[in-house]
């Protein structure tokens, strides 16, 4: 157990910062998953710009790598090409 406050409040934003950031990613992949089970030419090209938009947000905040937003935005990129 914590014994300074100042430790102490680092406990409770860290768990606060860990909340905010487990929502961002998880509506990401919602939103990734909807898009790649989507078929409709005219909903992707929609969605696309914004679930780009996300991952780019999630890699700038730490959330993922960039590497790994990259490689989600490639993947997304190609399946929108592809229709």
């Amino acid at each position: 157990m914590a014994n300074h406050a100042s430790s102490k409040k680092r406990i409770r934003s860290n768990e606060a910062k860990r909340d905010r950031n487990k929502y961002y990613h998880k509506t990401t992949r919602n939103a990734l998953k909807k898009v790649r089970e989507t078929s409709d030419n005219k909903e992707i090209t929609e969605s696309t710009p914004k679930v780009i938009s996300m991952i780019d947000k999630l890699a700038k905040r730490n959330i993922i790598s960039k590497n790994k937003a990259a490689n989600l935005k490639s993947q997304l990129m190609k399946k929108a090409a592809a229709l």
